[in-house]
Formats: C-alpha cells, structure tokens, sequence
C-alpha cells in the first residue's frame, strides 16, 4: 500500500495514458499495419502507459530524505 500511496500520481499517468493509447489505435490507428506501434492495440496502450506515466512524474514532488545525526 505504501508503493502505491508513494507513486500514486505515476500510476494515474499510466492509467490514463494507456486509456489514450488505446484510443489513439482505436480512432487513428494504422491502415496499412506496418506501423510499429499503433498496428496493435497492446503496443500502442503500453507505449500509451509508459509516457503518461513518465509525463504525470515530472509533476511528483522530490522526496525528501531525512537524516538523523546521533552524536
């Protein structure tokens, strides 16, 4: 639960980017099948999922990694 709590944001870019992907084949897609990524709809909502997921990380804030100094 704490990954999930940790990366949230990340997985909602995933989430919705794999939703858009898979929309992006659907009304777009690839007439002729030679297109590497919207020829299938796999390739094209895990390619979907991998940039919103790395879109939606840009707005994380850093972690802040606390210390503790026992002098």
């Amino acid at each position: 639960m704490r990954f999930i709590q940790s990366y949230k944001i990340t997985i909602i870019g995933a989430v919705t980017g794999s939703i858009l992907g898979y929309a992006y084949y659907y009304f777009v897609g690839c007439s002729s099948g030679t297109c590497a990524i919207t020829s299938k709809p796999l390739n094209s909502s895990l390619y979907g999922a991998m940039m919103g997921g790395l879109f939606f990380n840009l707005f994380e804030k850093p972690k802040v990694k606390t210390t503790t100094n026992d002098n």
